[in-house]
């Protein structure tokens, strides 16, 4: 195992040394040098302009550009506007080039609290069930999203290969959060391994499904925006790297429950061969892959369950809906993610069931220690 992890670590600082991003990037183009902060609405008039309909708000600034501070900020207005109330916290889009009176516009809610009001009850949950582990499982969380925003993120806008850039990050993360959430043993090495081998099934399969089915990877409002502010990111490989960072916490989940049910038969019948353990260890499997696999294509579905009710509207047949672009990158998300989890299960367990037949036998043949009086 040594033999197998230790250049695994190696190739993944390799990796993020060699795509660490520069800091160097300039971007240019609509909508960049607009600068946002958040305020808390005081209240509701009429709009300086002389336009039907047109309202603002006076605000009380509260990070941002003039902060603190008041201002006037212009509302949405028309029949689906979101309505913005006294006591309401948004946030706001600054304009320093515009009109007296219009530099303050209304850009969507403020959902920090809420956001962490449920933060907090998720980690009170975490750590109420898994206790110490727990603790351990929030920290690489954490990680994981500061290595996406500090390095996955930046490395990509720079124009470096998208799908390298998220095979790294995942290898990255699975030697942290791994190791932080099951223990520095054996069992989290086996199912690292299995997670990777699987991970390189999937970005094989998508590479090559997303090359054959000629998808562009310009298929919504941030793609498209991406394209006319940073034209060096690789849009289609940007496809790929979402799937596989996409499909790496389910294959976590996937491989350390298979790695965890292979040592617990091997602790009970000491005596199995690993043949017999993987063969046991499989039924398990063949279960969770059954779960799991409808589990995973469900989300993709729901992520596009609007766009198929605009479809549905228009009449389109299946075979043409399902073949815009923009539900079947979903498809091949769901579908590919699934290879991943069917590969996953059987060369974890077969791993597992080696390492572990071979650990058990060992401990139970090793002779007792003498003991002189």
């Amino acid at each position: 195992m040594a033999l197998l992890v230790v250049p695994l670590v190696l190739a993944t600082v390799v990796g993020v040394a060699v795509l660490w991003p520069d800091g160097d990037l300039e971007i240019s183009g609509p909508g960049v040098d607009v600068q946002r902060g958040t305020a808390h609405v005081l209240d509701i008039g009429e709009c300086r302009q002389d336009r039907p309909g047109c309202r603002s708000a006076r605000v009380d600034l509260l990070s941002g550009p003039g902060a603190p501070g008041e201002a006037e900020a212009l509302l949405p207005y028309g029949e689906r506007a979101p309505e913005v109330v006294p006591g309401d916290r948004i946030i706001v889009s600054y304009a320093e080039q515009a009109p007296e009176g219009e530099q303050y516009a209304f850009q969507d809610f403020d959902r920090g609290p809420p956001l962490l009001a449920l933060t907090v009850i998720f980690a009170l949950g975490v750590l109420a069930l898994s206790r110490w582990r727990g603790i351990g499982a929030l920290a690489g969380l954490a990680y994981s999203l500061v290595l996406i925003a500090v390095f996955t993120l930046p490395a990509i806008m720079e124009g470096s290969p998208p799908l390298a850039v998220a095979v790294v990050t995942a290898a990255a993360i699975m030697l942290v959060t791994l190791y932080l959430s099951h223990g520095f043993d054996l069992r989290s090495s086996v199912a690292m391994l299995g997670t990777l081998i699987a991970l390189v099934v999937i970005g094989g399969i998508g590479w090559v499904f997303t090359t054959v089915g000629h998808f562009t990877g310009l298929v919504d409002e941030g793609s498209q925006y991406i394209s006319g502010i940073a034209t060096q990111v690789d849009l289609r490989g940007l496809l790929l790297a979402g799937l596989v960072i996409g499909a790496l916490g389910v294959l976590d989940d996937v491989t350390v429950t298979q790695t965890w049910a292979v040592w617990e038969l091997a602790d009970v019948d000491p005596d199995a061969t690993a043949r017999s353990l993987f063969v046991r260890a499989m039924r398990i499997g063949r279960s969770h892959v059954a779960s799991t696999v409808n589990t995973l294509v469900l989300a993709y579905v729901g992520a596009t369950l609007p766009l198929m009710l605009v479809f549905s509207a228009l009449s389109l047949p299946f075979g043409i809906a399902v073949s815009q672009e923009v539900v079947a990158q979903e498809v091949v998300r769901g579908l590919v993610g699934g290879l991943g989890i069917i590969a996953a299960v059987p060369v974890t367990t077969g791993i597992a069931a080696l390492v572990a037949g071979r650990l058990v036998r060992e401990r139970t043949t090793a002779p007792e220690p003498s003991h002189r009086a």
